[in-house]
């Protein structure tokens, strides 16, 4: 590369990449590298904007005899080093699609659009109808799959009977690729038609991937690894490659040596370590130091530092899992905003039916959709549990993101959110009672909207507010939750940055208890009494501050209400 050459943001076609000679990083050696492995059926997993749609772009070119005396595409390249390669290019019939544009808020448009994709294959390979290899049977099927309406026994039959066409035609058994597998049942999660959605895409995958003898091979690609037991039942021919796993793990995303390289070649290697701290941090395998190409591609064109993946991710997911999660999962999210390590189970088995209920299931779809990194993690040997992980967030980028989010989770409310803490920083007792309360009213259940919500307790709204109040207050307060000190568990600790300038401030909330309390005002009594019972102070009197400088607040809720004191 050099400085003349461009950078083409969103290219995901190989062969339109390579014709306008437009800046690639040669990730050829992926073709060899499966080509190789044998594998019947490969499922990769890795984050989006990682290369995966164009890899798998670049696989068609090469093996689809629609691009046979391509060679041109590849010349120059590692693949095309070896003339076993050279001489393979063109010779497969392929069967190609992608799920990815598939986002969809109900089953009856999502099968619509798997419909017509479909559909758009088969008018494709509509000269095979003439060619003398169907029989009169197969015709009306194909006459079938090209009508506005396709019944699902035709629809989870379609890549089986089309693989039995090609190969018949072409002598050879076709390649399948299907790209981001999984982007229509992230949206059946959300959208609430996951059973729905589950049940066809079983029958499609175990006809086109386990039970069809016309495959040569096939590779999906997702973000997710959806649980066997969801849509992969029976298919033991499956290779699944995530992103713990050693295969391809330099195929996908950019190594840093490549990252260096194009730094120095555009003339920005005095970026290096910069670029490193925004953009570094993946890791699969135990291949570190891998970054995401869609930031460094946009960096390379643009030479301007901001999260350019993170904002083109699809967060909304992650941001309702974390904001509706249950106070261990906000605790630990908070945890990971400190910069702080979080250790915690894994499974990459992505299940998605218990994401409201599993911590385990949360942490491991950040895993997954590269939100987190994995530091280091348990070997179980023979032990059958699932193992603990060590992660942090990734880098500056997805950290900037996620401060991003906690700030959007008060955009209904952001006017009386920011004149509280500014009541709470001037210790007006009276302001603090006025907008926290049209903060709660106005939020409360937006915290708590999961599969079995709490109705009167507050758990997720305040442990919600007190992700806000650290984004908030980054570097004038080390703010903390549900930590040791003194004889107990206080709820929240704003420890100031300069304790000299800010006082420091401990928070205890209270739910008021009708068999216990005669009012709203002994719950706030309660609270406080805690507070000095406890002796929640002493982790700040031993770091130096004055009991003169640490200020004291219970918050008692009933419902919705609040009284603060």
């Amino acid at each position: 590369m050099n400085t003349k050459t461009p950078v083409g943001i969103g290219i995901q076609d190989f062969s339109k990449l390579r014709e306008s000679h437009n800046f690639y990083i040669d990730k050829t050696s992926f073709i060899k590298e499966w080509w190789e492995s044998r594998d019947d059926v490969t499922l990769i997993t890795r984050p989006r904007r990682f290369g995966k749609t164009l890899n798998m772009s670049m696989l068609e070119k090469f093996f689809s005899v629609d691009y046979a005396g391509r060679g041109d595409l590849f010349e120059g390249l590692s693949i095309w080093e070896e003339e076993k390669y050279r001489n393979l290019q063109g010779t497969y019939p392929v069967i190609s699609l992608s799920f990815a544009n598939i986002k969809e808020t109900n089953y009856t448009t999502t099968r619509e659009r798997m419909n017509q994709l479909l559909t758009n294959l088969f008018v494709k390979y509509s000269y095979l109808e003439n060619s003398g290899v169907l029989t009169d049977a197969d015709k009306r099927f194909f006459s079938r799959m090209q009508e506005e309406e396709i019944r699902d026994s035709d629809a989870t039959m379609a890549l089986y009977q089309l693989s039995d066409y090609l190969m018949r035609y072409y002598d050879k058994k076709p390649i399948i690729l299907l790209d981001e597998y999984d982007t229509p049942m992230q949206e059946a999660y959300v959208n609430g038609f996951w059973d729905e959605m589950v049940a066809f895409t079983r029958s499609l995958f175990n006809s086109t991937f386990k039970t069809n003898p016309y495959l040569g091979r096939g590779i999906m690609t997702g973000i997710t690894r959806v649980s066997k037991e969801s849509v992969f039942s029976d298919l033991n021919n499956l290779e699944v490659v995530t992103t713990t796993s050693n295969k391809y793990a330099t195929s996908f995303g950019f190594t840093e040596e490549e990252v260096f390289d194009a730094l120095d070649a555009c003339g920005l290697g005095e970026e290096k370590e910069k670029v490193k701290e925004w953009y570094d941090g993946f890791v699969f395998g135990k291949h570190k130091d891998i970054y995401n190409p869609w930031s460094i591609l946009n960096f390379l064109d643009k030479g301007k530092y901001t999260a350019y993946w993170a904002n083109t991710s699809s967060n909304s997911l992650v941001g309702k899992l974390i904001r509706e999660g249950s106070d261990r999962v906000k605790t630990g999210f908070e945890t990971l905003l400190h910069g702080e390590h979080l250790i915690c189970p894994i499974d990459e088995q992505i299940v998605y039916n218990q994401l409201n209920g599993s911590k385990a299931a949360i942490w491991s779809l950040l895993v997954a959709s590269g939100y987190l990194k994995v530091l280091d993690y348990e070997d179980m040997g023979e032990v059958e549990r699932i193992p603990n992980y060590e992660l942090t967030i990734t880098n500056k980028e997805v950290r900037i993101m996620f401060e991003a989010m906690v700030k959007g989770w008060f955009d209904e409310v952001e006017e009386e959110y920011s004149n509280f803490v500014t009541a709470l920083l001037l210790n007006d007792l009276d302001a603090m009672n006025e907008y926290m309360n049209d903060v709660s009213f106005r939020i409360f259940s937006y915290f708590d909207t999961g599969s079995n919500p709490s109705k009167s307790q507050p758990e997720r709204f305040y442990h919600g507010f007190v992700l806000g109040l650290l984004v908030e207050l980054k570097g004038r307060y080390q703010i903390t939750s549900n930590r040791e000190s003194g004889f107990g568990r206080y709820d929240i600790m704003l420890e100031p940055v300069k304790s000299e300038s800010d006082d420091a401030i401990i928070i205890e909330f209270k739910v008021f208890n009708p068999r216990k309390e005669a009012s709203l005002e002994d719950t706030l009594s309660s609270a406080l009494s805690q507070i000095e019972e406890k002796k929640y102070e002493e982790t700040l009197i031993s770091k130096g501050i004055p009991k003169e400088k640490i200020r004291k607040y219970g918050f008692a809720f009933e419902g919705k209400n609040v009284l603060i004191g």
